[in-house]
């Protein structure tokens, strides 16, 4: 069965839950953080559903490849930005701990869907 829209994808969907997580989380961060790791989180995290679809509306199996690649890679980023948000204790190893359990589920999704795409 071929998928006719993005929004169908559960590496989408996760992806989508994983900004609303980082959104709640970094609600509660210090104000002195707006631009610096709350922006950087958010901006991570919305890259990954973000490239999810546009790689998919791009109706090349190259490029969307490259898109999940580089949605990988902001699964990495915010990864790292979690562990130093946790290591400022902005946020508690629990939600560090379920954040990169969430992250690390998308990336195998990720590099499964790439693999089936080769």
């Amino acid at each position: 069965m071929k998928v006719k829209d993005y929004k169908d994808l559960k590496v989408w969907q996760k992806g989508i839950e994983i900004v609303d997580k980082v959104y709640a989380l970094t609600a509660k961060f210090p104000k002195e953080e707006l631009y610096g790791l709350t922006l950087q989180m958010r901006k991570a995290s919305i890259s990954i559903p973000s490239n999810i679809a546009e790689g998919f509306m791009r109706g090349h199996t190259n490029e969307y490849r490259q898109f999940l690649r580089i949605s990988l890679g902001s699964c990495a980023e915010l990864d790292t930005q979690s562990i130093i948000a946790n290591r400022r204790k902005y946020i508690t190893k629990q939600e560090l701990d379920e954040l990169s359990e969430d992250l690390n589920h998308e990336s195998r999704m990720l590099m499964n869907l790439i693999t089936t795409l080769q």
